[in-house]
């Protein structure tokens, strides 16, 4: 079947999603968009790529206002212009380019909304993948050994907020409740590996895709 789908990947931290969205990339031979979705919203915007970066997956910048947004320089035909960008449309224009992806090919997004965004696409399948504490602490100590695990928890549990606050915000729906989506798995039952193939065959037999 050559109809485009999406794969969209919700994530706590530490749950292997971003690793179980990779796995699914190599699978079906398609490419997958996470963080490399701020570099594309940035060079499509002209807008500097550390704008986005300070309001990823976060409703609040790093200048707090209900009457305004951020002051930056906006670089357009070689002319510098003062605009006021509000975390709201930095979310607009990534929004843009997540629909552009999905519009020219099959692919995988990680977090971002994607799933609310694409919400109208007839070929989408929304995933959420959570784990158990001890298995997201010990991740996240791979990659940061010098941190303490209750140190290590007490960071995840802010990033579950910042990521809940987030796409409850832009979103009408709730992050990680299970009405949310078409399928929650808990990674640590199986393992990243186990893990990815049940998600393959639930996509496969969502989109029909044997």
């Amino acid at each position: 079947m050559n109809e485009k789908f999406i794969i969209n990947i919700g994530r706590e931290l530490g749950s292997g999603g971003k690793a179980i969205g990779e796995r699914l990339a190599k699978i079906y031979n398609i490419h997958v968009y996470d963080k490399k979705l701020i570099t594309l919203a940035a060079e499509e915007s002209g807008i500097c790529q550390k704008f986005f970066e300070k309001a990823d997956e976060s409703n609040k910048g790093f200048i707090s206002s209900l009457m305004g947004g951020l002051r930056i320089p906006f670089i357009s035909d070689g002319a510098a212009y003062d605009n006021y960008l509000s975390n709201d449309a930095l979310f607009k224009i990534q929004s843009d380019v997540i629909r552009k992806l999905a519009n020219e090919e099959s692919c995988i997004f990680i977090g971002r909304c994607a799933d609310y965004i694409l919400r109208d696409h007839p070929r989408c399948v929304n995933i959420f993948v959570t784990a158990d504490m001890k298995d997201r602490i010990c991740r996240l100590r791979e990659t940061n050994p010098n941190i303490s695990a209750e140190d290590a928890e007490i960071y995840l549990e802010k990033a579950d907020k910042k990521r809940s606050s987030y796409y409850n915000y832009y979103s009408n729906k709730t992050w990680g409740a299970a009405a949310t989506y078409h399928l929650c798995i808990n990674s640590s039952v199986f393992g990243l590996d186990r893990t990815t193939e049940y998600i393959k065959a639930f996509i496969d037999e969502k989109l029909q895709l044997k």
